[in-house]
């Protein structure tokens, strides 16, 4: 056709919109003549392991900038949101439907993250679109049913075309004085209502709406930071290499003062006009650094983590993605931030597993965190007192550079740790808490310092049972014991969330059952009892479920509003309590009862981080492990302080089993309602790949997963190891490929797994 003339419609379809009953979406489908351009689109379909994208056109007006957008567009008989990726040729003889409409003014993707998830997607074999949506808040995800709400306030201002010369009354002088001197003020600030109407009415004042932003509560530490020798001498060592996209491995004992560090890095890196993100792993941990980094460095800062709400988060991801702020802070997902200019990269205890995402897309953190430095180049800061095993060998292998510091801030000592052997105790009729315990606990109240007391299990019981045959309470859904909460008088369960309330007696031989184990609840009954002048506060999953639970608990017990503070690992890492001078461990055996390669890392961690928060400031601190074993060497190594030895210890027995960082793992996850189907098909996997791939490549399984049943899928697992196979991506891509639209079986696969 010729420039001018005139489309025509060669299709039309009528499809039903679905918000409104009567309402009906007319869907053109690519006319002749129209001037617009064509785009690939991303939708979710069924086809999980489809990143097939789709063409669709888009009129002139729409097109631009319209990469990174979502749109609404027409897929078989529905109408669906998804991510526009890219420009596309006018597709040759078919007809191409058109976008139905562009919903951001903005682009959420830039294209550094749409480079980034299309990297995700090949890196753990997973659906492009789940990498999208795992970047994003709530309310920007390509999700039809999720809106986005901006906040807007009432503001009025002088009309300057309309003139006050006839205004008599004295109150309505005021109000135009008062906004004379102002340019724009909140509608709420102007007391006289009726006064106002009337100048409103008159159009001599103008009434307008203006977004603002949620704020994000938190408190500001003003306290001045002077870095010691060490310190700077690290932090010169990071500044010299800004320009570059290194991996540093900081290992800095408890107390050392890395967040300092940290600060004058960043001082420098805003100075040069780049921004930086800095990741902690718990929600916990980020009140403190924040308050920190907002004494610095104002409120030119954004928080990122899951304890916001839908509107918080989006308010932050857009003042991040307009180039409002130049400091992210947060959680995992923080590493998404839409930043333009980064300068560096922090991960703060990069020792927890909670970097690494246990849901698709499985991502490990640091991998995003390296690509990212990559195209910003710029440094990756990884910093803990008890780095991974793999990490502090990569730095004594010279993949990362190493950084130190090994001594306290103006070399104040580290806690003095006891280790109590439990199985005397017991015999004492002490079962739950040790006679140097207990005494400890009093000599720190009596000298109105603070206790921490750390029991990594919630609840009240672990289980419950019936003493004369045995029966437990378990969960329908799951293989796995129900625990009992007190609080709330329900037995749950920690994997799909089945809860019913308790019984007292059994339901097999009605004789009243018993409570076996303790929980953080159990413990806090326990402390109240014991030191009953004490006050006692817990901190666990179950008392930070509500918004604002974390700061509030943390503040109260910085302000000295509690004396001792029970809680799981949540209390053990970062957190700076000047008034903490005794740190007691309740069990710290029951993460070596876990079957997992790494229960003696995880075990060592745990202890040397919760001993950490002891004697923080000018008092002395102390440490009381209360054990079944020992002589275990992560606790004896925990008791030490000595965190080279029990990596050298953990590498040999590593080494002898042929365990990370000796070889790279991947978990094959295979999951049925039908318990024989589940196994058959688990074989038939095993099977492929021991066919397809290297012989150097060991497989193990299948096996039984360590929870067999959850949510009522049977599990089973494969378990790959390797230092190299070329053939592994192919592989494994082709085995989900043979179980793409298989209802009866799932196949997921975990890259580096935290758990087997």
């Amino acid at each position: 056709m010729t420039d001018g003339a005139i489309p025509v419609i060669k299709d039309h379809i009528m499809v039903k919109e679905g918000l409104n009953k009567s309402s009906f979406f007319v869907i053109i489908i690519l006319y002749e003549g129209d001037d617009g351009m064509y785009v690939k689109v991303l939708i979710e379909t069924r086809v999980k392991s489809n990143n097939m994208t789709f063409t669709y056109h888009v009129s002139k007006d729409a097109c631009n900038n319209i990469i990174g957008k979502r749109v609404l567009v027409p897929f078989s008989n529905r109408i669906v949101e998804g991510f526009v990726l890219d420009y596309e040729e006018k597709p040759d003889d078919i007809d191409v439907k058109g976008v139905l409409k562009v919903i951001d003014e903005e682009p959420v993707l830039n294209t550094e993250l749409i480079n980034l998830g299309k990297f995700m997607s090949e890196r753990y074999l997973c659906s492009l679109i789940y990498t999208y949506q795992a970047m994003l808040p709530k309310a920007l995800k390509a999700n039809h049913k999720t809106s986005a709400k901006v906040k807007t306030k009432t503001y009025v201002k002088l009309n300057e075309n309309i003139s006050h010369d006839g205004v008599k009354t004295k109150a309505q002088l005021e109000i135009i004085k008062f906004l004379t001197n102002n340019k724009s003020v909140l509608k709420s600030e102007i007391k006289s209502r009726s006064s106002l109407k009337k100048l409103i009415e008159k159009n001599i004042v103008i009434e307008f709406n203006k977004e603002v932003y949620r704020e994000v509560s938190g408190t500001v530490d003003l306290k001045t930071i002077t870095l010691t020798k060490k310190q700077q001498e690290v932090s010169n060592k990071i500044k010299q290499a800004l320009n570059n996209a290194l991996v540093y491995l900081l290992y800095g004992v408890t107390g050392s003062g890395k967040t300092e560090v940290y600060i004058d890095v960043v001082k420098e890196v805003l100075k040069q006009g780049k921004e930086a993100i800095i990741l902690v792993p718990e929600i916990s941990l980020t009140p403190q650094i924040t308050a920190r980094f907002k004494g610095i460095f104002g409120n030119d800062i954004a928080i990122l983590h899951s304890s916001l709400s839908d509107g918080e988060r989006y308010d932050e991801f857009r003042r991040i993605n307009r180039g409002e702020v130049k400091l992210v802070i947060g959680a995992r997902s923080a590493i998404f931030a839409p930043l333009k200019n980064i300068g560096i990269i922090i991960i703060d205890e990069e020792h927890s597993e909670s970097y690494k995402q246990e849901n698709n897309p499985r991502y490990n953190t640091l991998d995003i965190a390296v690509k990212r430095s990559l195209t910003h180049k710029c440094p990756v800061i990884l910093a803990s007192a008890t780095p991974t095993i793999e990490s502090f060998a990569r730095a004594k292998k010279g993949y990362y550079e190493y950084l130190e510091l090994d001594k306290r801030v103006n070399d104040k000592p580290l806690p003095k740790v006891k280790i109590v052997d439990m199985k005397k105790e017991i015999r004492k009729g002490n079962k739950l808490f040790s006679s140097e315990l207990i005494e400890s606990i009093n000599d720190r109240l009596n000298k109105k310092e603070q206790v921490m007391l750390l029991l990594n299990r919630r609840g009240y019981a672990n289980y419950l049972t019936c003493p004369s045959c045995g029966y437990v309470f378990k969960c329908p859904n799951c293989d796995i014991t129900l625990t009992y909460h007190k609080t709330s008088g329900m037995m749950r369960c920690h994997y799909c969330g089945y809860a019913e309330v308790k019984k007292d007696v059994c339901p097999s031989c009605k004789e009243k059952i018993r409570e076996v184990g303790s929980g953080t609840q159990m413990i806090e009954e326990e402390v109240k009892k014991m030191f009953s002048s004490a006050k006692v506060i817990r901190m666990d999953a179950d008392t930070t479920s509500k918004k604002g639970s974390h700061f509030k608990i943390i503040n109260d017990f910085n302000d000295r509003k509690y004396d001792i503070l029970v809680g799981t690992q949540m209390i053990a890492k970062g957190l700076n309590f000047p008034l903490v001078t005794l740190v007691g461990v309740i069990n710290a055996d029951q993460g070596l009862n876990i079957p997992n390669f790494r229960s003696s890392e995880r075990t060592f961690s745990l202890l040397d981080q919760a001993i950490g928060r002891s004697g923080r400031a000018d008092r002395k601190g102390e440490a009381i492990i209360q054990t079944f074993n020992p002589e275990h060497y992560s606790i004896v190594c925990a008791s030490n302080h000595d965190y080279k030895g029990f990596f050298a210890k953990e590498m040999f027995i590593r080494k002898k089993l042929n365990y990370p960082p000796y070889c790279f793992i991947t978990l094959i996850k295979i999951s049925s309602k039908d318990f024989d189907y589940g196994i058959n098909e688990a074989k038939k996997v095993s099977l492929y790949l021991r066919k397809e791939l290297s012989d150097k490549t060991r497989i193990l399984g299948p096996s039984m997963a360590s929870v067999l049943r959850v949510n009522k899928n049977f599990n089973f697992q494969v378990i790959l190891k390797y230092k190299k196979d070329e053939k592994l991506y192919l592989t494994l891509n082709n085995l989900l490929k043979i179980y793409e639209g298989n209802s009866k079986i799932k196949i997921e696969l975990d890259f580096n797994p935290i758990n087997l």
